[in-house]
């Protein structure tokens, strides 16, 4: 059953599926489609405009609907006081099963896929791409344009100024990839035994950019690494191994 508080504000164009949970003081602007079972914590904020320079801050309370929408996926969770804004030219996502913890922000066309979790006072930059089974830690910074594979896991505080290849372990300022989330992989399905193959690759500085070589024995792995290599561009994090 659909729970709204009657101190939320649910805006023109904002579409809410089956079983949502919204809390007081929360504001929903439009365009943006939340999914079946989503939670929404007190205070959060979801669709105010870009923060670009170059568009329009319009005001989406009055009917004024503009920019690319967010999307809010199936049995999501967004805590207290998270801000997520509205894409420029597509919309920003909050994968299925993904959460969004206290004063955590999502910027303009941030991708985040499911089964992630973004933690308290995470800022993730504009067009940011996150796969799945992510785990970014309290108070890290992503800047913008930055990609990061399924299965990282991203340390406290840690400034994300390059690219996370798949079940990387990373944190430091300036940040370094320092092993392999084995955690993550295993929860994820994968075979335990791959942890040390992926680790060996690592190791050996193969970051998978740059070429379209595929290890044989990355086995299950392999659609991770080649979702990492279709983002395009990569810069990745530098190794601190051994």
């Amino acid at each position: 059953m659909t729970d709204i508080s009657p101190s939320a504000y649910i805006g023109d164009g904002v579409t809410l599926g089956s079983d949502v949970k919204i809390g007081p003081g929360a504001v929903l602007l439009g365009p943006c489609t939340v999914e079946d079972g989503v939670w929404i914590g007190p205070g959060a904020q979801i669709g105010a405009p870009p923060e670009m320079s170059s568009l329009p801050q319009n005001a989406a309370w009055n009917g004024d609907l503009q920019h690319a929408g967010v999307r809010i996926g199936a049995n999501a969770v967004i805590r207290e006081g998270a801000v997520v804004h509205q894409g420029s030219y597509r919309e920003t996502t909050v994968g299925a099963r993904s959460w969004v913890l206290t004063r955590a922000y999502l910027a303009h066309d941030v991708l985040l896929g499911e089964d992630s979790t973004v933690s308290a006072g995470v800022s993730v930059g504009g067009h940011c791409v996150i796969g799945e089974r992510v785990n970014i830690g309290m108070n890290a910074v992503v800047h913008q344009r930055r990609v990061i594979a399924p299965g990282a896991m991203i340390g406290m505080g840690t400034p994300v100024t390059r690219d996370v290849p798949p079940f990387a372990k990373v944190f430091g300022t300036p940040p370094r990839l320092t092993g392999v989330n084995a955690v993550g992989l295993e929860r994820a399905g994968h075979d335990a035994a791959l942890s040390d193959v992926l680790l060996k690759h690592y190791e050996a500085g193969e970051l998978f950019v740059g070429s379209d070589w595929l290890p044989e024995n990355l086995g299950s792995l392999g659609s991770a690494v080649s979702w990492w290599r279709a983002q395009g561009e990569l810069r990745p994090v530098a190794l601190s191994l051994g």
